[in-house]
This record gives C-alpha cells, sequence and structure tokens, in this order.
C-alpha cells in the first residue's frame, strides 16, 4: 500500500485533489484507494490535511496515516514538525517551493520541488496549487498514470475547470519528469 499525505491550507483544495488521485487509481487504474480529510473547524486558511491510501488489494484500514510514502507540501508556510514527523527514510517530499535546500537541510528524505504557485498563476490564473501538485506526484510515483488522473479530473471538477487543470498537471508533470 502506498500512503499519500497531502498538508495544505484550507481553500487550497488538498482534499480535492486526495480525492481525485484516489479516484483515478479505483476507477481508472483498477485499485482500491481511500481518501479522506482531516481538519477543525473548516475555515479558509487554516491548515488541514487530506489522506489517500492506494493498494493493489483491498484497503481495511482506515485510520489516519502517521507513517508516510509520500508527503505532499501544497504551501511552504506549513512546513514544521509536524509535516517531518512520521517520515520513513524512503518517505519522498513534494514541495511548493523554489528554495529546496532551504528545507533539505532538515530531513535527509529526498525532495523533490516545484514552483506550483507560479506555474498555477499562469495557467489558471490563481495560486491554486492541488492539481499542480499532484501532476507532480503522479510524475515522481508511477501507481496511477498522467492519462488516468486526467479522466478522474474530468469526472470530478467542472468541464472549464477541469480543461484548465489537466493542461496545469500535465506542464508539471512534463516539467518534473524531465528535471
Amino acid at each position: 500500500m502506498i500512503e499519500i499525505r497531502w498538508h495544505g491550507r484550507g481553500g487550497q483544495g488538498s482534499f480535492t485533489a486526495s480525492r481525485i488521485l484516489g479516484a483515478a487509481a479505483s476507477v481508472y487504474g483498477g485499485k482500491y484507494a481511500m481518501a479522506f480529510p482531516s481538519f477543525g473547524p473548516e475555515r479558509r486558511g487554516a491548515p488541514v490535511l487530506g489522506f489517500t491510501k492506494i493498494s493493489d488489494e483491498k484497503i481495511t484500514d482506515r485510520s489516519e496515516i502517521l507513517v508516510s510514502d509520500y508527503v505532499i507540501v501544497l504551501d511552504e508556510s506549513l512546513w514544521n514538525e509536524g509535516v517531518k514527523n512520521g517520515l520513513k527514510d524512503s518517505t519522498v517530499i513534494i514541495m511548493n517551493t523554489k528554495n529546496p535546500e532551504k528545507y533539505q537541510s532538515e530531513v535527509s528524505q529526498k525532495i523533490v520541488a516545484v514552483d506550483a504557485t507560479s506555474i498555477a498563476l499562469e495557467v489558471l490564473g490563481m495560486p491554486i496549487t492541488n492539481t499542480a501538485m499532484m501532476g507532480a506526484f503522479i510524475a515522481v510515483c508511477d501507481i496511477v498514470s498522467l492519462e488516468e488522473t486526467k479522466s478522474a479530473i474530468d469526472d470530478n471538477l467542472k468541464a472549464n475547470i477541469a480543461m484548465k487543470n489537466k493542461v496545469l498537471i500535465e506542464k508539471i508533470y512534463k516539467m518534473v519528469m524531465e528535471a
């Protein structure tokens, strides 16, 4: 089983990305998936967590992910002990940042850095980074394909929003694959 923890802020779409990734894996990838959020009183800008579990076998554990295979950070201002807790030696951290060296000295795990905010502003006209970070994830982890993810986006977002997000996810995917 692959366990992914999403760190975002209310309104950034961390749970939406978690859910779309789970749909890509289960509906289009033939795997089992589970996606769920964790947050207190919902308000825009407050830190929130999203979780995605993906497996070739039925998932029976519905608990929060304490030890992650991947940690996706939608907003680098969330970098704190909560992000660094529960990391395996093999955990990959996928972070929305221009300055990964600022964080790499604090952890031994691999950090994949993407300036998702700038690219989201360019493509979407808004600093919503959830699908951009999902594009980075699918480039790093081959459990879900780009096409499966685009199909899940079509199913979960309005057509005009889906089209822009598919452009964004493909742009980030190609950028990370070429890095």
